[in-house]
């Protein structure tokens, strides 16, 4: 497998060393007190394996299917609750931004700042991303390949910033469905950075309900594991104690009971194609 950048997530470096890093946490802010629950659920689980962690919450959902959805408490009460979760969990934070307004504040609390996929290709908004100096991961939109993303890098690296993450999420097969190909990620791991799986949202069924996205929570094991041997560098979870009981993306979430076993597998396997040295080019 090619190497990739070690790249800063606060106080952590995560890449380039062959071990599997792992962001998660729920889809969006809940009730503080339960959002930091999971959180130090997941840092337990990822402690218990020696895997690296990253804190995952969005403060605002402004992509959700329909007006009456729930989005999040916002920028503000959300910053100030992200901010509390990495003060008592000690670990780095990540979260949506969807404006170029929203950059400079979210800085002053995140260590990674995320452009979700609808909007990887806007260029005003990784700019501002990048002029924070904090890490961007981006996650690639459903309608690009996967080579497409090497323009998103550029202009990451233009605006000044080379500590960059990519996240694959699936591509728009129609019909509410989202396919994985596995080549997507040696593809984008040729551009240097590390490469992320996005392993609840890729088994997304967006607005398959109707008025919401539905999911097929059963296959995120299924792909997790093949991503960690496709050659990743982290993973991305949306996980919660009880699904049913969330207040956005409750379908393809994974049960925090079901989330060490994954890991476990993951960093197993991942350890092996790390060692790989690909006879195929």
């Amino acid at each position: 497998m090619e190497k990739v950048k070690q790249i800063q997530v606060g106080s952590q470096t995560v890449g380039g060393d062959g071990k599997l890093f792992v962001m998660a946490g729920p889809c969006v802010i809940e009730d503080p007190e339960r959002t930091l629950a999971i959180g130090k659920a997941m840092k337990a689980i990822c402690e218990k394996l020696g895997l690296t962690y990253i804190f995952k919450a969005s403060f605002d959902k402004a992509n959700r299917s329909s007006y009456t959805s729930y989005r999040g408490p916002g920028l503000t009460e959300g910053l100030r609750i992200l901010a509390d979760i990495k003060k008592e969990l000690q670990v780095p934070v990540v979260s949506d931004i969807h404006e170029t307004c929203q950059a400079e504040a979210a800085a002053e609390v995140l260590d990674v700042i995320q452009i979700p996929a609808f909007l990887c290709r806007q260029t005003d908004l990784l700019e501002a991303a990048a002029a924070t100096g904090k890490c961007v991961n981006v996650k690639k939109g459903q309608f690009l390949a996967p080579e497409d993303m090497k323009n998103v890098v550029a202009k990451i690296e233009h605006a000044g910033n080379e500590n960059i993450m990519l996240t694959e999420r699936g591509i728009n097969l129609g019909y509410h469905n989202l396919v994985v190909d596995m080549r997507s990620f040696p593809i984008m791991r040729s551009f240097g950075y590390p490469v992320v799986f996005d392993a609840t949202h890729s088994v997304q069924l967006p607005g398959g309900a109707g008025t919401k996205s539905a999911g097929q929570r059963q296959f995120v094991g299924n792909l997790a594991r093949a991503a960690a041997g496709a050659g990743i560098d982290g993973v991305f979870m949306e996980v919660h104690d009880n699904p049913a009981e969330a207040l956005s993306d409750g379908p393809n979430m994974l049960y925090l009971s079901q989330v060490e076993g994954v890991l476990r597998d993951m960093a197993a396997i991942n350890e092996i194609a790390q060692r790989s040295v690909s006879t195929d080019k």
